[in-house]
């Protein structure tokens, strides 16, 4: 008799009536009486009831359709077929359906205790004997052909691991430890995936090596991508609060480095330069020499890291970024000064690691466009400047009382207006097309600053200012 396991009897508390009603449409009764007396027999009933059902043989894939003529499921409306299979002891076996219908598989024992349930089902078998599937629809609605695959998951007894040759296990509960050999050193990739619990990897190494991941490799799996030298590893699979049972599967594979796989981690960037670099938890840092005043700009792009920039320079200069470059890549673009600077590359989070490339390149300026940063504005006047973290002071004098009108545009950054003067002190952030500035204000005669910004001193890049007036008339107040 095949034997249920203590989680097994928790989900029977849970889906009782699906299990009553099951036991109840398996027996070939003639009767409601004959078949409400099958639900409370006990053991020799419910076995009784895997008789006549059609057989599967494990490992061979069986074609079936769920139709409107199948048995019907009293708890949800769906319907479903059932299946008896012949299991052996120690075996972890795998069910999965394949087709057009959007449904579900169900493993019972012989008395008829519910297993496991899902779109792919997993469970090593505690005793031999004769088992139950089931194929139901995934609701009332769920009607098609399906394709019914069952496998044995052959599991590795061998505590070795090796590169481009993935080992499948089980953990249960408690965490499993493997070895690998680095012979050269190089760039490497270990992941751990699972379907049944929340994977977690660690990794020691030589010289007292330590990384860790959780959910790297996306959903619930663990990526550990990092330089490695020659050495013996320990790679210890685990569920990250110490509870997970289930299949896992290892891998441990070289990466490629692009380019000419050199990695650079420090030293100096010139203008039209690229490098690759390796991030695995400590800042790197870069010096870069400007001899050319002009606009620059600094990208960190990876696939592996959430990318971050700090850029610090000459009188106090500094600038940081995170995702200007577009997903998680960052960009600083500025006007830079000449002199001496430092590059700092990290993640966002520092707790990351992974491959990165850097790019500086000068940033051209439309053939039209003159920068100005400062100085007298007019009336009827437009310019362009560049922000970059503080704010730009023009003077603007009136000679009359005028509606004067002040429009901040700008593509790179959430644009801000200040006025001030003559007793006055007007602001703005989105009075214009979207994110851009405008202020339209009586002013009297006079001297006024006109200051220009960002909303934030983390957005740098270029701006249109464009200054018009008009008479108007207006006295002091008293």
């Amino acid at each position: 008799m095949a034997k249920s396991s203590p989680f097994a009897l928790i989900l029977v508390a849970v889906g009782g009536a699906v299990v009553g009603f099951l036991t109840a449409q398996a027996l070939p009764a003639t009767d409601a009486s004959a078949a409400s007396n099958t639900e409370t027999t006990g053991p020799d009933g419910a076995s009784g009831a895997l008789a006549g059902l059609d057989g599967v043989t494990l490992g061979e894939r069986m074609q079936g359709e769920i139709t409107a003529s199948d048995m019907l499921n009293g708890n949800d409306g769906s319907r479903y077929d059932r299946y008896v299979i012949s299991l052996e002891e120690g075996d972890l076996v795998e069910f999965s359906l394949r087709g057009a219908l959007n449904g579900v598989v169900a493993l019972y024992d012989d008395q008829l205790q519910l297993l496991n349930s899902a779109s792919m089902v997993r469970h090593r078998i505690e005793e031999g004997g004769d088992y139950m599937v089931v194929v139901s629809g995934g609701d009332a609605s769920s009607y098609g052909p399906y394709t019914l695959n069952s496998r044995v998951i052959e599991l590795s007894d061998d505590n070795v691991l090796t590169l481009d040759a993935p080992l499948d296990s089980w953990l249960a509960g408690s965490p499993s430890e493997f070895t690998l050999t680095i012979e050269e050193a190089g760039m490497y990739q270990l992941e751990m995936r699972s379907d049944e619990f929340d994977a977690y990897l660690e990794l020691d190494g030589p010289n007292g090596y330590h990384r860790e991941d959780d959910d790297s490799a996306g959903d619930l799996d663990a990526r550990i991508s990092d330089f490695l030298a020659p050495g013996e590893y320990t790679l210890t699979a685990r569920a990250p609060y110490g509870e997970g049972e289930g299949l896992f599967t290892l891998t441990a594979e070289p990466r490629e480095l692009p380019g000419d796989g050199e990695l650079r981690n420090d030293g100096a960037i010139v203008p039209d330069d690229s490098l690759n670099g390796w991030y695995s938890g400590q800042d790197l840092t870069y010096q870069i020499e400007v001899e050319e005043a002009g606009l620059y700009q600094i990208d960190m792009t990876s696939s592996d890291v959430d990318a971050y920039l700090v850029l610090e320079g000459p009188n106090g200069y500094y600038r940081e970024d995170d995702d200007s470059g577009g997903d998680l890549d960052a960009r600083i673009a500025d006007f830079l000064e000449p002199g001496t600077y430092e590059l700092t590359a990290r993640t966002a989070y520092g707790t990351d690691s992974g491959l990165f490339t850097i790019t500086m390149a000068p940033h051209a300026l439309p053939d039209d466009v003159t920068l100005r940063n400062d100085g007298a504005i007019t009336p009827d006047e437009t310019l362009n400047g560049w922000f970059n973290g503080e704010p730009l002071i023009y003077e603007l004098e009136l000679e009359e009382s005028s509606l004067v009108t002040l429009d901040m545009r700008s593509s790179d950054f959430d644009a801000y207006l200040e006025l001030e003067g003559e007793g006055v002190a007007y602001s703005d952030d989105d009075g214009g097309n979207g994110t851009d500035a405008r202020l339209q204000e009586q002013l009297l005669p006079g001297t006024y600053r006109v200051m220009a910004r960002g909303f934030s001193t983390m957005g740098s890049g270029l701006f249109e200012l464009e200054v018009s007036a008009e008479p108007t008339q207006m006295q002091p107040s008293m």
